[in-house]
């Protein structure tokens, strides 16, 4: 499993030195994946396919509102299967494979597709055309789990998540900012924006968004049966791509955050690391709380040591997506589902 990867601090602040340094660098990235985008699909599955995805690296929410969408589509008869890459499992690489939560742990599978399990069937692929061939046998709809660059499988509908407070950062892209692509050039490829959370970072991607005649829809993450977290000191630590708003969400539900531990995304915590976290909770007299996806891959150890304890010490904030307008957003889900393919595909 990977150690994880954190984004430079100079990706969210105004361009300065190092990302004019590395703008010619982020142009070719941007233009490679841009073309890459744009190439006509190999493959169109017989059932229809959502993609959740996001301009930039790291984390927008994508599986919480995945699983929100599911949510959505199961109430209206239909029944999702997710495709994901499976990033950091080891049956990433390989053929297409149907998780079983019994039988494959973190390891196999990386934090996310577990987490998905909870709204049904999951399909781990590298290969988008390839996982769907699978998945369209599970389920009457896909639900794709990122993949808004991947130009391999067709979509009926694309959403674009957008973190409201951070929006598409410095604008600039890998390596010199977190865009994985001009704005402008991903939109063509996009049916909807999904703003999620509050700030005014992304009125820009926004405004280009109702120029182009897209809806944009709103969202936020919310602790589900927070009463326990008020009036305790916790410290916080989190593998994920936007921590900040992991420790924000617990302050919003009355928790008191004394202190924090961040690492990179997709985290493989070590025996170390968890000696590190739960001496320093000691010392402190401080709770540990943690989030669902970093929870799943606490169990990924032995079942003794460091990474035991501290998985049976610490408690998770488990939050889930709430879309603003869910009659809105299904209303227009069944109209695109309805017409077939997305003329972006």
């Amino acid at each position: 499993m990977s150690g994880g990867f954190q984004a430079p601090s100079f990706w969210w602040r105004p361009p300065g030195p190092a990302a004019f340094a590395l703008a010619p660098f982020g142009w070719i990235y941007g233009e490679i994946t841009a073309r890459r985008m744009a190439r006509e699909p190999v493959y169109t599955a017989a059932v229809p396919v959502i993609c959740v995805g996001n301009f930039t690296v790291g984390g927008t929410g994508k599986t919480p509102f995945a699983l929100a969408l599911a949510e959505l589509l199961r109430a209206r008869g239909e029944s999702p299967v997710f495709l994901t890459r499976g990033y950091g499992g080891r049956l990433s690489g390989g053929p297409p494979v149907l998780l079983d939560p019994a039988r494959h742990g973190p390891r196999d599978a990386g934090d996310e597709p577990l987490l998905l399990a909870a709204g049904g069937p999951v399909v781990i692929a590298a290969d988008r055309a390839a996982g769907a061939r699978l998945a369209e046998t599970l389920g009457s709809v896909i639900l794709m789990d990122d993949g808004l660059q991947n130009p391999a499988l067709a979509k009926t509908v694309s959403l674009a998540l957008v973190d409201a407070a951070s929006g598409t950062g410095n604008g600039f892209c890998l390596p010199a900012g977190p865009l994985r692509a001009p704005v402008e050039r991903q939109l063509a490829h996009v049916d909807a924006l999904v703003m999620i959370g509050d700030g005014t970072a992304a009125q820009p991607a926004e405004a280009a968004a109702r120029a182009r005649g897209l809806p944009v829809f709103r969202a936020s993450l919310a602790a589900r049966e927070a009463q326990w977290l008020k009036g305790m000191r916790f410290l916080a630590f989190a593998g994920i791509g936007r921590p900040e708003r992991f420790a924000q969400s617990l302050r919003n539900a009355g928790a008191e955050v004394a202190d924090t531990r961040f690492f990179g995304d997709h985290h493989a915590f070590t025996e170390r690391e968890a000696e590190v976290l739960l001496d320093h909770a000691a010392q402190q007299g401080l709770a540990l709380v943690t989030t669902a996806k970093d929870r799943v891959r606490l169990g990924a150890g032995d079942g003794s040591g460091a990474l035991a304890r501290l998985a049976e010490s610490t408690q998770v904030l488990d939050v889930e997506m709430r879309p603003e307008d869910p009659q809105g957003l299904a209303a227009f889900l069944e109209a695109r589902l309805s017409q077939g393919a997305s003329p972006h595909s």
